[in-house]
């Protein structure tokens, strides 16, 4: 007698967690597509971004979320908006956490924040690869008593250490219904969003020592053929003596962001990218609503 067909599952899941914990890193991984930029700076992720996992019997639906944080400018705000959406309308929570440093009052918060908004989660120990491993038993003591965790897996998103595992017990935990996105789309992402996060993850990797936050990307003309994607898009800094850093030494940091920028978008937007960068001055810009308003990609369309 064959096998009786597998009910289809499909859901969404958030994933959450403190800054710097690997939630783009793993939310990348398990959909095998970058949907979300990753860099050594916290914070790097602004928006709730969605990522789709693709299985013969299930479609996993992943929200990558801001890290968990207590918020003060009208960005971060905006930020802790986007988590707590996510954590309100998930089917299942996935909190990641750094198990290469201390449990601290950060993580602690990033507990309760689940705890209070999505009781039914996972918890993943993030980053094994760097920790010894008779460490490990008393963290997840720990992390234990802060909340009745559903399962707990150590892993290594950047690694794919427990990956697969990971993805098997959340897909045993969503409920039947057919898929939400077609079998070819691994994002809900406009493109124009997806270019102006390219061009930001560059622009965090060569300016990160001076400027770690203080800088958006708004895309000003996006056309596309057959042939070229076209883009002018528009760095945004908060100061007049913020402008040199990004612009460089006759214009040479530019041009280093520009050329990086273009070789990870026509990767995105093949055969052919032509990127055009300028800087311009925004005072304030995080407390801004217009330019928060612009960088939000749902108020899009």
């Amino acid at each position: 007698m064959p096998e009786p067909k597998k009910p289809f599952k499909s859901g969404f899941v958030a994933v959450v967690g403190r800054p710097n914990a690997g939630k783009s890193t793993l939310v990348n991984a398990l959909v095998g597509e970058k949907v979300s930029i990753v860099t050594p700076v916290a914070q790097t992720t602004r928006n709730r971004i969605l990522g789709i996992v693709h299985r013969p019997d299930a479609q996993v639906i992943l929200m990558d979320t801001p890290g968990i944080h207590r918020p003060l400018s009208r960005m971060n705000k905006q930020m802790m908006a986007f988590v707590r959406e996510a954590l309100e309308e998930r089917d299942l929570t996935l909190l990641i956490a750094d198990a290469s440093v201390p449990l601290g009052k950060g993580d602690e918060f990033a507990v309760q924040m689940v705890a209070d908004h999505a009781p039914r989660a996972i918890l993943l120990l993030n980053k094994i690869d760097q920790v010894h491993k008779p460490k490990l038993l008393p963290l997840i003591d720990r992390y234990s008593k802060l909340h009745s965790f559903e399962e707990i897996f150590p892993i290594s998103a950047l690694k794919g250490v427990h990956l697969d595992e990971v993805l098997e017990a959340v897909i045993a935990r969503l409920p039947e219904g057919p898929p939400y996105f077609p079998p070819d789309a691994y994002t809900d992402q406009p493109e124009r969003f997806l270019a102006a996060e390219i061009i930001r993850e560059q622009v965090i990797r060569n300016t990160r020592q001076e400027l770690p936050h203080t800088t958006a990307v708004l895309i000003e003309q996006f056309e596309e053929s057959e042939t070229l994607t076209r883009i002018h898009a528009a760095i945004l800094v908060e100061r007049d003596s913020q402008k040199p850093i990004v612009i460089g030494a006759g214009g040479s940091q530019i041009k280093r962001i520009g050329t990086e920028a273009r070789l990870e978008l026509e990767k995105v937007f093949p055969p052919q990218v032509f990127l055009q960068l300028f800087v311009r001055v925004e005072p304030h810009w995080r407390d801004s609503r217009a330019v928060i308003a612009s960088l939000d990609y749902r108020n899009e369309g």
